[in-house]
């Protein structure tokens, strides 16, 4: 006869050893890594009070990257600096920034920052175009696609399988097959069902595709990481032509998503030595990926002897900054260029943004300015793309809603885009949002302008968009059911790693 020794009294000893276990590995998991504080705390409470379901989740949006892909990308941007932006640094600092006496010393600080923090050179010869519907932006690209005579380099977060995806593919091979170098660059996992062999005519025509870092070209299975992704989304053309902003390549980004209805976003389309900086910073990514996929690096050395700085003051040019940030270096570029604006502010501060999920310094920053008597308005949409993301999104809102801010959200479908404007001639359209992932998780690029007719015609394209958007009231906020307030709040607690 067989006597059972698992009484209750060891289950619970196994169980609380096997929780002790779990507890310390959180420990040495998450301390392993260097995190700021509020990121450290969620994930011990994370891995601690979800035992195995804990470390699933930080398996896909917890692991950072690699020491070796850190390395790769530093080393990169390392021998870009030295070689290009110190040079054209010492070159830069020889003329007065911003030397117009037109220009206030708002926008001097912000291109001071700027250059201090990310090196981003100002520019000045660069004539913009803002496209706020994706049908026109891409009419638009593939235009230019088709009319390119000598490169292109494209970097998405999202290049989809679609009727988009295919249109722009097409062009794309119509280039190369006609001598034009073309290089795709893409994220793995924001491309989610686009495999590798999506671009193999246009490889078999001489273009070159590759997923940034995370996986080799000709693998199908991409790394489980939601986060460290290439978030980035740059066109440039024949060194002259870049495009910069939010738009990605995807059937929902026009208009052919039931879900979001009507996307409005935000893209820029700049002529001029900013889209030479685009493309260094295309380079620099590309280069990087490359250690693993094994393509040609891109050598910039043509780049470099075409870069001559010229200061020009001409009302139809806009001085501009291309400012990159990402989990490769703590400088914070965007984050901070976008802590300045706010804190700055004299008059008004409007912002876009699908994700409100601010950091401590933005928060305050934000507040600061209300209760200063500064305007400030942001934007955010009326539906969610990602449900647990747009709950902490509603917690901020009703939180800064309480302290003076007035948000609002689009009702005319989703808004995507991710603009700051403020003052007279200060502005930032690119693929950062105010969250924590687009502040230090992800790969991000920005163009910070400094024209005051851009500046007004931005202000006045959200003042139009303010007429198909509610204003949240607190009083909109108390009427939610207390299922959804407990949600808001407990995403909340998780929005350091949101």
């Amino acid at each position: 006869m067989t006597v059972s020794i698992l009484t209750w009294d060891i289950i619970r000893r196994i169980i609380e050893i096997l929780w002790l276990i779990n507890v310390g590995l959180a420990i040495w998991t998450v301390f392993r890594s260097h995190r700021d504080i509020a990121s450290t705390w969620a994930w011990l409470l994370i891995l601690s009070l979800l035992p195995y379901i804990g470390f699933i989740l930080y398996l896909f949006t917890g692991r950072q990257l690699s020491h070796d892909d850190i390395f790769s990308i530093k080393a990169e941007q390392q021998k870009f600096r030295d070689q290009f932006l110190n040079e054209q640094n010492k070159l830069l600092k020889l003329h007065d920034l911003l030397p117009n006496k037109d220009q206030n010393p708002r926008a001097r600080r912000l291109v001071e920052l700027n250059l201090n923090n990310d090196d981003a050179l100002l520019t000045f010869n660069n004539e913009v175009e803002t496209f706020i519907d994706g049908k026109v932006l891409f009419k638009n690209l593939i235009k230019n696609i088709d009319q390119a005579k000598s490169s292109i380099n494209i970097e998405f977060y999202t290049f989809y399988d679609d009727q988009l995806g295919n249109q722009v593919l097409k062009a794309l091979e119509k280039a190369a097959n006609r001598g034009v170098k073309v290089r795709v660059l893409y994220d793995a996992s924001g491309s989610r069902g686009t495999k590798p062999s999506f671009f193999n005519k246009l490889r078999q025509l001489g273009g070159n595709a590759q997923p940034f870092i995370s996986t080799a070209g000709n693998r199908f299975f991409t790394t489980p990481r939601a986060n460290y992704h290439l978030h980035r989304k740059l066109v440039i053309i024949d060194n002259q032509i870049g495009y910069i902003g939010g738009f990605n390549i995807g059937d929902q980004y026009v208009d052919r998503s039931k879900k979001f209805g009507h996307w409005r976003d935000t893209h820029l389309r700049v002529t001029g030595q900013a889209a030479l900086l685009m493309e260094i910073r295309f380079a620099m990514d590309w280069n990087t990926s490359c250690r693993k996929s094994h393509l040609p690096t891109y050598s910039v050395d043509n780049l470099i002897e075409k870069f001559r700085l010229k200061v020009v003051q001409e009302k139809n040019l806009v001085p501009m900054q291309i400012v990159s940030s990402g989990p490769d270096n703590s400088n914070f570029g965007i984050r901070r260029a976008y802590e300045e604006i706010i804190a700055q502010a004299q008059n008004y501060v409007y912002i876009q943004t699908p994700y409100l999920i601010p950091g401590d310094s933005i928060l305050e920053a934000l507040i600061i300015a209300a209760k200063s008597g500064v305007d400030v308005r942001i934007m955010i949409p009326s539906m969610p793309d990602h449900a647990f993301v747009y709950r902490a999104t509603e917690y901020y809102a009703k939180y800064l809603v309480n302290h003076g801010v007035k948000v609002y959200k689009y009702d005319n479908g989703f808004i995507h885009a991710k603009t700051i404007v403020s003052g007279s001639n200060i502005a930032s359209v690119g693929s950062a949002n105010q969250d924590f992932r687009s502040y230090q998780l992800n790969f991000e690029v920005n163009a910070f302008t400094y024209n005051p007719a851009l500046a007004t015609e931005l202000k006045e394209i959200f003042e139009k968009d303010l007429k198909e958007s509610t204003l949240l009231t607190k009083q909109y906020f108390n009427k939610q059911s207390h299922w959804r307030k407990f949600k808001q709040y407990f995403s909340r607690l998780l929005s350091p790693i949101l």
